[in-house]
């Protein structure tokens, strides 16, 4: 039994089978992973779903890390609730991705999967209740479980219960397009919790404004909107899932510097970084990392950059352009589509532009993390310019390791912006032409100033790093 617990889709551990039988454990990364070191791994247990045949085959070995349970969901479920639901409902709904003259649709197939969606957080929902002392803290993770709050709340009412969402919230009027009864399901699964956290306080809004559209089924808000302080909160009095309080409150994730630093400085980025040098020479670098993923907006990015090279010719040959795009849910066509699209871009502007001694666009689309912290250090602009983004943290971790400074173009859309727009050059997502003039500023900006602003954005990315975020989620819901 433990007494804090995290809920998430992805564990902090996954097990791929060899050719021989044997199961290789990988341990992986990411805020969560380094928030929760700042707690007894005697007392904590990490919920997580087994994700491919080696998890489930470790599963079913009875193989696992001290502090970690993995749930075999049969695959049919995963995939529908996982793939079906979370990636291609949860996630364009919080995004606003979807094509609307086509898209979204709402029949018997939706229904299916989203059954499936309720099982697969069902599963979750028991497991925690099985594994949680008497008024234990769970922490739930993201869009993938928006209903287990509810669930785990009529199976363990003594429990200690918070949310956070990793995306943006959507917005009430987007959320329109959902039938009721869904939109009532989503609700009640959220205001289960005793906490709700968000990036931002701009997404915290709409996630009170899709609650106060159906004030006379889920309850009432109390409080204003804080101007900027993280400790403060709105408190919901619900009326469904038992009467209590669910405080939506935000909680802007930051970077740990030192520990980024040291990832960035380590031999093996030295020779890569050596490497990406020879093929950039002594121009100057706009540097973007990304998944393939369709709010990241990498299209209007590369269209921005081409933009540049036309209006500001002087830029020729003067400057590279290195691109990382990470291959995200290439098992949907959409988004295999849109990986294709980037590359064909790229190709494009290189053709358009480049000569036998200057590429304009090195793009990469392998899940390559050395290459990427090799570019933060070579960065002098750094472009993050997606349509809505939960926070960005590329915006963060860009001027931690800059070595010579970098000025970051920003768009509106990220949840950095309200963080960062200050000490960046912010643009709208879907100007094009704005974006090229940024690019520009940003390229012609002095090295004193560069300097200045980049340690302005360091400081601000780094107030709130993964351990102190999660442990001022924990200390919430204990209060």
């Amino acid at each position: 039994m433990a007494s804090v617990l995290v809920a998430s889709n992805r564990g902090p551990v996954s097990y791929v089978l060899g050719e021989d039988g044997e199961l290789d454990a990988r341990r992986g990364g990411g805020g969560l992973v380094s928030g929760l070191s700042a707690i007894s791994s005697q007392d904590s247990l990490w919920v997580c779903a087994a994700l491919g045949a080696g998890d489930r085959e470790a599963v079913r070995r009875g193989i696992g890390e001290p502090g970690v349970r993995m749930l075999d969901i049969a695959p049919e479920v995963y995939a529908d609730a996982y793939n079906g639901i979370a990636n291609s409902v949860l996630w364009f709904l919080h995004h606003h991705l979807y094509d609307i003259p086509r898209e979204p649709v709402f029949d018997a197939e939706f229904r299916r999967r989203w059954e499936s969606y309720r099982t697969y957080n069902r599963a979750f929902a028991e497991a925690l209740a099985a594994e949680a002392d008497e008024g234990a803290s769970v922490l739930v993770q993201d869009y993938h479980l928006a209903l287990v709050p509810g669930m785990l709340r009529e199976l363990r009412p003594d429990l200690r219960i918070g949310h956070f969402t990793h995306t943006p919230w959507v917005s009430s009027e987007y959320l329109r397009m959902v039938p009721d009864d869904i939109v009532e399901e989503l609700l009640w699964g959220m205001l289960g919790a005793d906490e709700l956290g968000f990036h931002t306080w701009g997404w915290a809004s709409f996630f009170i404004g899709c609650c106060s559209q159906r004030d006379d089924s889920t309850g009432r808000a109390e409080g204003l909107w804080p101007s900027g302080d993280p400790w403060r909160g709105v408190t919901w009095h619900r009326y469904g899932v038992g009467k209590g309080r669910t405080r939506v409150r935000a909680y802007p994730l930051g970077v740990d510097g030192d520990e980024l630093r040291a990832l960035a400085y380590r031999p093996e980025v030295d020779e890569r970084l050596a490497r990406l040098r020879e093929e950039v020479g002594d121009r100057k670098t706009v540097v973007r990392v990304d998944r393939t993923e369709l709010s990241k907006n990498i299209l209007r990015g590369l269209l921005a950059y081409r933009e540049l090279l036309t209006a500001h010719p002087e830029w020729r040959d003067r400057v590279v352009h290195l691109a990382s795009a990470y291959p995200s849910r290439q098992d949907l066509a959409s988004y295999r589509e849109y990986t294709a699209s980037v590359v064909e871009l790229a190709g494009e502007i290189n053709a358009e532009f480049g000569t036998a001694g200057w590429q304009p666009v090195i793009v990469s689309v392998e899940d390559d993390f050395t290459r990427s912290l090799a570019a933060y250090r070579l960065a002098d602009v750094a472009l993050v310019n997606p349509v809505r983004d939960g926070m960005n943290l590329v915006a963060k971790e860009i001027p931690v390791v800059s070595e010579a400074g970098c000025a970051l173009v920003l768009s509106t859309g990220a949840g950095a912006y309200q963080e960062l727009r200050e000490h960046a050059l912010t643009v709208n997502p879907f100007d094009v032409s704005g974006t090229a003039e940024a690019l520009h500023t940003a390229l012609s900006m002095p090295a004193s100033e560069r300097a200045d602003r980049t340690k302005r954005l360091a400081a601000a990315a780094t107030a709130l790093p993964p351990q102190r975020w999660f442990l001022a989620q924990l200390e919430a819901l204990r209060d």
